[in-house]
């Protein structure tokens, strides 16, 4: 490996080329554009802020794959990726936010030199990295080329994790619990809010066990009061109250691995609504962890959380969990499973979701998670343990 740090060993990295490359072959694609940073990661080691710029790896039936990006960021790639010095190949900053030239054009001269002229060419189209115009400019520059909506499929082979990626997601539990002990731990009224976000970046980066905590891809999600109704609300500079709530969506980060983990506080005497609801999450909760086994369907959890809450006269329409793992900014889901009642995926040792059954009402909100990994027998298992109640501080 030329990485000097490299995230992970030469046997995993060629597990998961090897897993590419099968799903790109049963969809008949000759080379694969992966634009989708985390899946740049998964198969190259690569990490770098460096999304905001058009960058990604080729990668082709043989050889090693090919990483593309901006320039100055091919140091980057020397010092995470475990790719040759042949196998960086950058383009000058005159395409980054030119209005006469696109870095498409540098990529398209790229493959017809890489002998991809004619082939076909898959590229993550449903990516918040991949641009309208970059697929226009490629149809533009490759006309004999045939370019395929390949969405996901690198995606779908990070769904079982391996023992090594299990690993860091431990690490990163550890961390989130040490965010969300603080966080009800510091909660009183009179805290302003920012004040409490600033310990809970702290005890993330920090880390726990010896373990330094990486940046999250979603920021900490803290509403509070009717503020708690919309379940992706961020933060502000007003102060906790006594007789409103609070969620904490958080995630520990261990090289990028998410472990994402929610609990609620309320400061005061909660109302019984809320105290009814919290039965009916908790009992809920268990029954769809009881579920979450190998060879039952993703539906089959949200069915068991969703007949407990049925009968106790919760409608809840949303799914209820996605899966987890090595993620960049703006989501620490992998895009491929839903834990809801469509969806007939079967589960398998080693995949990781997080099981996120939160109710939302009109002036509150409470959100009690799980991050759980399928085993081989039995119900899942949480990568966490703390209590599943609402946490009350008088």
């Amino acid at each position: 490996m030329s990485a000097a740090n490299p995230a992970f060993t030469t046997r995993e990295y060629d597990r998961r080329i090897a897993k590419a490359r099968a799903a790109m072959a049963k969809a008949g694609v000759d080379v694969m554009f992966v634009e989708d940073p985390s899946n740049m990661a998964w198969l190259t080691g690569y990490d770098g802020w460096s999304f905001y710029v058009h960058q990604g790896v080729i990668l082709g039936m043989e050889g090693e794959p090919v990483w593309w990006g901006r320039n100055m960021d091919a140091n980057g790639a020397r010092r995470t990726a475990w790719l040759s010095e042949a196998s960086l190949r950058p383009y000058g900053d005159q395409y980054v936010q030119s209005t006469v030239r696109h870095p498409m054009q540098h990529l398209a001269a790229l493959l017809k030199e890489l002998g991809y002229e004619k082939a076909r060419i898959g590229v993550e189209m449903e990516n918040y990295y991949f641009s309208a115009k970059a697929y226009t400019t490629l149809l533009a520059e490759l006309p004999n080329a045939d370019i395929i909506d390949a969405t996901a499929l690198v995606n779908w082979q990070r769904a079982v994790k391996s023992d090594e990626e299990i690993a860091f997601m431990r690490r990163a539990a550890r961390i989130a619990e040490k965010m969300i002990d603080g966080a009800i731990d510091r909660a009183e009224p009179g805290l302003k809010k920012n004040e409490l976000v600033a310990s809970i970046y702290a005890d993330a980066l920090t880390g726990a066990d010896g373990h330094w905590g990486d940046y999250p891809a979603i920021v900490p999600m803290c509403p509070s009061g009717a503020d708690a109704s919309a379940p992706h609300l961020t933060w502000d500079g007003e102060t906790l109250k006594r007789g409103e709530c609070t969620f904490f969506e958080l995630a520990g980060v261990y090289r990028r691995y998410h472990t994402p983990f929610c609990r609620t506080i309320f400061l005061g005497t909660p109302p019984d609504d809320m105290i009814r609801a919290e039965a009916a999450l908790v009992e809920g909760l268990e029954a769809g962890l009881d579920a979450a086994r190998a060879g039952n369907r993703a539906c089959d959890i949200a069915n068991a959380l969703g007949g407990v809450l049925e009968r106790a006269g919760i409608q809840r329409g949303a799914r209820c969990g996605y899966p987890i793992g090595l993620s960049y900014p703006p989501d620490w889901g992998e895009r491929t499973i839903s834990l809801r009642s469509e969806d007939e995926t079967v589960l398998e040792p080693g995949m990781a979701f997080h099981f996120m059954p939160g109710i939302w009402q009109p002036t509150w909100g409470l959100e009690i998670t799980e991050p759980i990994l399928i085993r081989e027998s039995g119900p899942a298992e949480p990568f966490c343990h703390r209590p599943r109640k609402l946490f009350v501080k008088d």
